[in-house]
């Protein structure tokens, strides 16, 4: 529970006005002081992200958020990264403080969020401290258009079936496609090509290495991880020929260049294109760089923030590549970390990376944005792909987005 990665787990956000009681839903829900608690409004700046399990669900994250009806510039920069976690959440819950009680604030809050799709709880927190005639239950749940659960964070009232409300609303599909799952079969051996560099972290694999192996040994199939250097050792030495190579983009040209045919190749980032996205969407953006021109803007975007080395792959690299491709200079500006530019309009494609830090509902919503601006995007591993012209074997274990790129030529 503890080493599974924060996104790849359900995402629950608390919100609010200021001095509602997030925090403290937050302690009581992990029965532990996760968030830091006081009567002054306005406590919680920055999101807070706690992780805990919540059973049947599995590992999850709990997220507290600053007031949405905070004041003044500070105030305005916390709303915003309030509502950046919107973005990523799967299941919100909005509280109401009863001694308050439902306001416009209230109506339009709940409007926001499930204008997102997004399930949303709605609790009235503070019961308490309330006397039973302030409390206008019926008419409150009237004008939102659904029923509250009344709750006493300090008093533990409720907590339970808040919980159990939780675990109804969470969304009923798998919150994350497999994978792998469907590429392999058990026995199958699937070989897995992981250079190390300068960028290779010491010491351990980059987070998709670690969850392809995993999700390879649920599905009983059998990993074999080497260097680009000796993958054509590998082969040669297996008892049977794999089933797919999975390789690190920066080293596609090399291994497409020694995997056979008969052996299906992709890559760590197509496949979290696959799973974090829309594979047929980021197809398209690559197949939008030839309409690329000297001079066009391109959005470079990367979900976290991380060491630079002197190649970065989205410093460095990709733009040689593109630069190249286009036969002229190309103007890059980069965006990094859980924000997302709120004007796309101005670029002619956006080229991000495998999100392996970001949820699926926050990769969605920013192919959204894309999309809504009319702006192509492409991830880092298709992209790479289609510049070394070995995107339609690479999509050969994908029947639509390889036939989308047959479509666009």
């Amino acid at each position: 529970m503890n080493t599974t990665p924060v996104s790849s787990r359900l995402h629950i956000g608390v919100f609010g006005r200021r001095n509602a009681g997030k925090s403290s839903i937050i302690n009581a829900l992990t029965k532990q002081p996760a968030a830091l608690v006081s009567p002054v409004p306005g406590t919680t700046t920055d999101p807070v992200f706690k992780t805990m399990e919540l059973l049947p669900l599995g590992p999850v994250v709990l997220i507290d958020t600053a007031g949405l009806d905070d004041e003044g510039d500070l105030g305005e920069m916390r709303i915003k990264r309030t509502n950046d976690v919107l973005n990523s959440t799967d299941v919100a819950i909005m509280l109401v403080d009863a001694m308050i009680g439902v306001t416009d604030f209230e109506i339009k809050l709940a409007g926001i969020i499930r204008e997102k799709n997004i399930p949303v709880i709605i609790a009235l927190n503070k019961i308490d401290a309330s006397a039973d005639e302030e409390i206008q239950l019926e008419k409150w749940q009237d004008v939102l258009g659904q029923g509250l659960i009344k709750i006493s964070a300090e008093t533990g009232t409720g907590i339970d079936e808040l919980i159990q409300e939780i675990i109804k609303a969470a969304p009923g599909e798998a919150l994350e496609i497999s994978l792998v799952g469907d590429l392999v079969k058990p026995g199958d051996f699937a070989v897995l090509v992981v250079p190390i560099d300068s960028a290779a972290p010491k010491g351990r694999l980059i987070l998709p290495q670690q969850q392809v192996i995993r999700d390879i040994l649920e599905h009983a199939a059998i990993s074999v991880v080497t260097k680009e250097t000796e993958l054509k050792q590998t082969l040669a030495g297996l008892s049977k020929k794999p089933t797919i190579v999975i390789t690190d983009s920066q080293a596609f040209h090399q291994v497409a260049a020694e995997t056979p045919l008969d052996i299906s190749l992709t890559s760590f980032s197509i496949i979290m294109a696959r799973q974090k996205g829309d594979l047929v969407e980021l197809v398209k953006g690559a197949a939008a760089v030839k309409n690329l021109n000297p001079g066009d803007r391109v959005l470079i975007a990367e979900g976290c923030t991380h060491h630079r080395q002197e190649d970065d792959i989205g410093r460095v690299k990709i733009p040689k590549w593109l630069e190249k491709a286009v036969e002229g200079k190309l103007e890059f500006e980069w965006y990094t970390g859980r924000g997302f530019p709120a004007n796309l309009k101005s670029y002619k494609l956006i080229v991000h990376c495998g999100a392996c830090m970001l949820n699926r509902k926050e990769m969605l919503h920013r192919l959204s944005k894309a999309r809504a601006s009319k702006v192509p995007m492409v991830n880092y591993g298709v992209l790479i792909a289609y510049l070394h012209g070995i995107l339609p074997r690479a999509l050969d274990s994908f029947p639509e987005a390889s036939a989308i790129l047959k479509e666009l030529g």
